[in-house]
């Protein structure tokens, strides 16, 4: 095909989903001239290059990343064809809106599905996934995992992507093991609040920009079985042999009205109606309804995530700033997480962040206009790590209870008493996870 006949092409991303699209489907595809990415969501990630050494031999000199707002003088400049729709945690209506805007300016919109883009493995594969951010797919990856491990098996876990680093150069295939591994490779908040719990229960994780690379490094360490930790609401990069999927009953409805997660409602084995212990009976009423409707072959476990703080006494009675986990309560549109839950259990009085707040953490207020009691840990980078323990110092509060998966003052000066707290995930009843596993090993003849 001639370079005229080139079908141009955007892919409008987060640093995730549109990266591994690109890895997938156009990076040796001469049908195709990706002219550029844009950047969406994530503080930092605009402004960037795909660099040639992930971008391949038809782009040797990368290509840019620009900020989303730039896309129709990029569409005018580069005469566009296509535009792919490539990030996640989406509501039907704001992707109605980007569909309209798009086509407003001329070219076609694109959503990219799992046969394009899923790799096959030579290895079992299990995927945790889910239909909101925050539904519990950190806990349940970490339940699943420990399940194998107690078996005796060997899994490796692979996490989707979160390359937020300025050289995406350093983050083309990373291997963790060592908690000393996560400084290595310079990781964020985000990153640390999802692999530190899982190296710490001694189970190797990959995570990275370019999947395929990722997986075959896997499957040389001749593992058992994968597992698949998915990011957002986003379906699986790899071929799963089991989907499990996480809901959220304090979110009812949310599993049959946001993109691309009622793609993996539907895709599912196995449904998760996680939370129902604080959740209102006629929500998960409402979810377990919306599964029959769209999913009535997949197997329905109900689930609690009981929460265990580690030093109660730092924060019972007194004035606190609750830290929660970022994508939750930021683009996940939860008000709060276990932390919150935590402090109110105990008697704490919570003081809202906001005025204590600067810099980048400010600008989060201000765009997430639903956050009133609770101080999500960004931390896209060293700057904003730095501006996140400012605003903790300036907070007028006794202690802070730390919601977020990871062990935070190991990261900042947090000059406070804290306590950290925890949550996992506990099934109600059976089938659970441990029945569902043994099946699943037996039916892959795994030893």
């Amino acid at each position: 095909m001639s370079e005229k006949e080139k079908i141009k092409v955007i892919i409008m991303g987060a640093a995730g989903r549109d990266f591994h699209n690109f890895n997938s489907h156009f990076r040796g595809n001469t049908n195709y001239e990706v002219v550029a990415f844009t950047a969406q969501q994530i503080p930092g990630i605009g402004d960037r290059k795909y660099p040639p050494e992930l971008s391949g031999d038809l782009y040797p000199d990368g290509i840019e990343i620009y900020p989303e707002e730039k896309l129709p003088e990029l569409v005018e400049k580069f005469d566009v064809d296509q535009c792919i729709l490539s990030y996640s945690d989406l509501s039907y209506d704001y992707v109605g809106h980007k569909i309209a805007w798009v086509n407003s300016l001329g070219p076609d919109i694109r959503f990219m599905g799992p046969d394009l883009t899923m790799y096959e493995s030579e290895k079992p594969v299990v995927a945790v996934c889910a239909v909101r951010t925050g539904c519990g797919k950190s806990q349940t990856s970490r339940r699943v995992n420990q399940i194998f491990v107690d078996m005796g098996l060997t899994p490796i876990n692979i996490r989707h992507p979160m390359p937020y680093d300025p050289d995406l150069t350093m983050q083309i295939a990373q291997r963790y093991e060592k908690l000393e591994d996560m400084d290595k490779y310079r990781c964020t908040i985000e990153e640390r609040e999802e692999y530190e719990p899982m190296i710490n229960m001694g189970v190797t994780l990959y995570a990275g920009v370019d999947y395929e690379k990722i997986i075959r490094q896997a499957e040389d360490e001749d593992p058992d079985v994968i597992t698949w930790d998915g990011g957002n609401n986003d379906f699986p990069f790899y071929k799963p042999d089991l989907l499990i999927v996480l809901t959220d009953p304090h979110r009812a409805g949310h599993e049959i009205s946001y993109y691309p997660g009622e793609t993996n409602l539907q895709m599912a084995d196995v449904v998760i109606i996680n939370k129902v212990e604080t959740a209102d009976y006629d929500d998960v009423q409402t979810v377990r309804k919306n599964i029959r409707e769209v999913n009535p072959e997949a197997t329905i476990i109900e689930a609690a995530s009981p929460i265990s703080v580690e030093e109660p006494d730092k924060i019972k009675g007194k004035r606190v700033i609750v830290v929660e986990d970022g994508p939750t309560v930021t683009h996940g549109n939860m008000p709060y997480g276990a932390g919150y839950v935590a402090a109110q259990r105990f008697g704490a009085e919570i003081v809202d962040p906001r005025p204590f707040a600067v810099g980048s953490i400010q600008d989060t207020f201000e765009k997430y206009t639903h956050l009133e009691n609770v101080l999500p840990a960004m931390g896209y980078g060293e700057e904003q790590m730095k501006e996140l323990q400012k605003t903790i110092e300036k907070a007028d509060v006794d202690a802070v209870v730390v919601g977020t998966p990871i062990d935070l003052a190991r990261l900042i000066d947090i000059g406070k008493p804290n306590t950290r707290v925890k949550y996992d995930l506990q099934e109600i009843g059976k089938p659970d996870l441990e029945d569902i596993l043994g099946e699943f090993v037996k039916e892959q003849g795994i030893k």
